[in-house]
């Protein structure tokens, strides 16, 4: 059953105009009652704090009290944040655990859905403007929190390579973990296969102590991380005894022909172009690649040229080939680390431009 809701709008006088009459602000009242209080409870969040959050974004107050919720606002915003609502009440009752970085997943969503349907009285029909998503056993579907995700999630389905650049925090390693996982666990890949440039050690990894997974664990940690969020850490132990899960370092993948596996590489930026020639040039008979990076963070010597720059103009316009951008606006991990971001790009656009061949 979908969640009752009452609609009442009223207008007030003040400054600011919401309305074609000047002088006169426009606010409408919407009280939501969800039919499952526990299931409320999930959608509002421990001291309320997806409601504060959602408060925060589209300007409206939200008052919950019990499995009733009270939102205030301009009617355009407080019929998004009914939407909103609605649509986490629907993830709730999916088993999706909820948090503030799903409720601004569910703000774009609803706003994309309100521009495709601006006068549908009902709601539109799941799956045709709704974001994609993908499955793992452990975590259950997981869908996109924005636009950008979104064509991501859409072109690690339709392409054998795909290319994400991006700042941190946009989910593109992560997300292409949680791909990999679910085409594993559907048997449409036989293999997993984890490669990232150790550019610290200028690729040789003979004098570092322990085998070579003990030697590469280091760099490839946030990897294990996004393993672990979507396996159980006994599927990925066995996986990587087993060597359905296997660590390839970049400098050992001359050679080798990668066939029926999902190869990601991270990190990308730190590749040299003879490296990243080298590795797409690796790909097999059903396999996949994805290759992530941010090329404002390169870590190379001064003078040397990062393949994941050259890679992705060179190989523009390829077919088979398919390319996601992330910018900072679509940072998910948190909204101060979004804010970071901005700053840093704003910083980077007022800088002078650097001489040729000169780094500081």
């Amino acid at each position: 059953m979908r969640p009752a809701d009452n609609v009442t709008a009223r207008a007030q006088k003040g400054r600011g105009s919401s309305s074609l009459h000047p002088g006169v602000v426009e606010e409408a009242e919407i009280i939501l009652t969800f039919d499952d209080n526990r299931l409320a409870s999930l959608v509002f969040g421990q001291y309320d704090q997806n409601l504060a959050h959602l408060e925060r974004r589209l300007n409206v107050t939200a008052i919950a009290n019990g499995n009733r919720v009270t939102v205030k606002g301009t009617p355009e915003a407080s019929e998004l944040a009914r939407r909103v609502l609605e649509g986490l009440y629907d993830r709730a009752r999916q088993g999706v655990t909820l948090a503030p970085g799903d409720v601004d997943g569910t703000i774009e969503e609803s706003t994309l859905q309100g521009t495709l349907f601006p006068q549908a009285e009902d709601a539109p029909v799941p799956g045709l403007t709704a974001f994609d998503q993908i499955a793992t056993r452990k975590r259950g579907p997981v869908r996109a929190r924005n636009a950008a995700q979104n064509a991501y999630i859409k072109a690690l389905k339709q392409h054998e390579l795909v290319f994400a650049e991006g700042p941190a925090g946009t989910g593109k390693t992560w997300l292409a973990v949680g791909y990999a996982v679910s085409l594993l666990e559907q048997g449409q890949a036989d293999r997993l296969i984890l490669s990232r440039p150790a550019v610290e050690a200028g690729e040789r990894l003979g004098f570092l102590p322990g085998d070579m997974r003990e030697k590469v664990d280091p760099y490839l940690r946030p990897i294990y991380d996004a393993l672990y969020d979507f396996m159980e850490a006994r599927h990925v132990d066995r996986g990587l005894q087993t060597g359905m899960i296997e660590i390839a370092p970049l400098a050992f993948m001359r050679g080798r022909t990668l066939t029926n596996a999902v190869v990601l590489l991270d990190e990308a930026q730190n590749t040299t172009s003879m490296q990243m020639k080298m590795f797409l040039t690796r790909l097999g008979e059903g396999s996949r690649m994805i290759i992530t990076g941010d090329p404002t963070q390169i870590d190379l010597p001064p003078g040397q040229k990062s393949g994941l720059v050259e890679a992705v103009r060179i190989l523009d316009g390829v077919e088979g080939i398919g390319r996601v951008t992330f910018k900072e606006q679509d940072v998910v991990r948190h909204d101060l680390v979004r804010r970071i971001v901005t700053a840093y790009d704003a910083a980077a656009r007022q800088e002078p431009p650097q001489e040729p061949g000169r780094r500081f």
